[in-house]
This record gives structure tokens, C-alpha cells and sequence, in this order.
């Protein structure tokens, strides 16, 4: 089974998951974009390298893909997307992956690329589910459409958003503060939210993490999860001139708003 989640920062503000069986012994590291965080982890520990999680095909989450298996000859299971040398499991949605004893389900999200996918580990009698979801939902935010539409990426979310609220929700970057100010922006009045950017800004100063959150939290103080709420359509319109007739349209504003934020 999967005992614990930790994280490894990389790059400028980049966090490699590390998954960590019952026993201790074994690892699975979560889109390793760089290999030297997680090897330097593996010998100073005396760990095996089980496997390793790709969640979609951009340098900062495969680039240490090649040096790693070859050092390790570990599983590499990523998504349907022959541009990702190196993986070698491709899976979908609805599909189960075996990881350390742990059965993981693979979620499509297409939105921030067309490839990818989430895997979400289900509860235990330890611990709630816990979302390794890439780029696609971030703490107070969401990515970037670089590949995707707003339809896409606003399913993905939704279809993440019916995970049980208590899920925990390991994004791959610490965007946290910086979007909770765009959220703030749209949501003025969201005491919970305010709330939240308070104890953000108190855990940043004392130079800790701001992960993982929740998706309880996420569904109160996150705006791209919020399309339907009467102030988020009414930011989406402040922002366009036009007031979105669907959530999708709420979406895309915001989102537009958000880029340029």
C-alpha cells in the first residue's frame, strides 16, 4: 500500500511527489521533471525506485524520465501520447494501475494539454483519497489552456470536483499564493477565501509548503470551480462586457482575466 506522499521541490517552484510504500522501502516518484532531486533521495535513503508517474508531456514533468529508468529499469506509465519517449505503460481513462500494493485510477483532464491525465489513489483506512492531478487543478487555480479549450478544461475540473470532498489534492507547483490573489479579485466578499490567503501567506513566510489542499477548500475559495456562483459571473462579466450565458463562457472570462492578472 501507499503509506505516504512527500514532496521534492525542484526547478524554480516544482514539486515531484514521492509515493511511499507501507514497508518504506520503495518509491514512486510523480513527473520527475528533474532526475538529480529524486536520485539524490533514492541513495541517501537506500530506496528502490518502483515506478514512475507522467502526467502529461511537458519538459518540466518528463525530463527526468530517461535518466531514471535507465538507472533503475522501473515502470514509467503515462498517458496515451507516442511523444513521450520512455513510457512504458500507456494508459486512459477509467484504466487501474498497480503501484506498491495501491490500485490507482486514471482520470482524463484534458484542458492544459490535450494528453493529460490524473491517477487518483483511493481512500484507505489510514488516509482519504489523494489527487496527483499535474497541471490541471492548482491550489486556488487552474493551468494554463495551452493545448485544450475552456469546454475541456471546465469538464476536467468538474469531473475532478465530484471526488470526495475530503480528497487530497497534490498539484505540481507552489502557484498558491499568486492565484489566491486573482481569486481574491474575483470573490472580494469570499470570507473563506480570505481567510485562506492569510494562512498562505503565513506558511510562505515561514518558508513552508502550501500543499496539499483539499478539494473541500478548493470548491469554497477556487473560482475556476466556482462557474456557477452568482460572483463569479458577475467578475467574468466585469472583466468581458458580457454576461456569460453558461458556466463555460464564466470560464473562459476568468481564465482570459487570469492570464493577463
Amino acid at each position: 500500500m501507499i503509506h505516504s506522499i512527500s514532496a521534492l521541490p525542484a526547478f524554480q517552484d516544482n514539486y515531484i511527489w514521492i509515493l511511499t510504500s507501507d514497508d518504506g522501502r520503495s518509491i514512486c516518484a510523480v513527473d520527475p521533471g528533474d532526475p538529480a532531486p529524486v536520485q539524490a533521495y533514492i541513495e541517501a535513503n537506500d530506496l528502490r525506485l518502483d515506478c514512475l508517474l507522467i502526467t502529461h508531456h511537458h519538459p518540466d514533468h518528463t525530463g527526468g524520465i530517461a535518466a531514471l529508468a535507465a538507472q533503475h529499469h522501473c515502470r514509467v506509465i503515462g498517458p496515451q501520447n507516442p511523444a513521450i519517449t520512455g513510457i512504458t505503460e500507456r494508459v486512459a481513462e477509467g484504466d487501474s494501475v498497480e503501484i506498491m500494493g495501491s490500485s490507482l485510477r486514471v482520470v482524463e483532464v484534458p484542458g492544459h494539454t490535450l494528453d493529460h491525465i490524473a491517477f487518483v489513489i483511493p481512500s484507505d483506512t489510514k488516509n482519504p483519497s489523494r489527487l496527483l492531478c499535474g497541471d490541471t487543478l492548482f491550489a486556488g487555480g487552474c493551468g494554463r489552456l495551452f493545448e485544450g479549450t475552456p469546454e475541456q478544461m471546465l469538464g476536467s475540473l468538474n469531473k475532478l470536483a465530484e471526488l470526495p470532498p475530503e480528497t487530497e489534492v497534490y498539484c505540481t507547483h507552489e502557484y498558491t499564493q499568486a492565484n489566491l490573489r486573482f481569486a481574491k479579485a474575483c470573490e472580494p466578499a469570499n470570507t473563506e477565501l480570505s481567510s485562506r490567503a492569510v494562512a498562505v501567506d503565513a506558511l510562505l513566510a515561514a518558508n513552508e509548503m502550501t500543499l496539499p489542499s483539499t478539494l473541500e477548500l478548493e470548491l469554497a475559495t477556487n473560482p475556476f470551480l466556482r462557474c456557477k456562483e452568482a460572483s463569479v459571473i458577475a467578475a467574468a462579466e466585469k472583466f468581458s462586457g458580457v454576461r456569460p450565458a453558461t458556466p463555460v463562457e464564466a470560464f473562459a472570462a476568468i481564465r482570459a482575466w487570469k492570464d493577463e492578472f
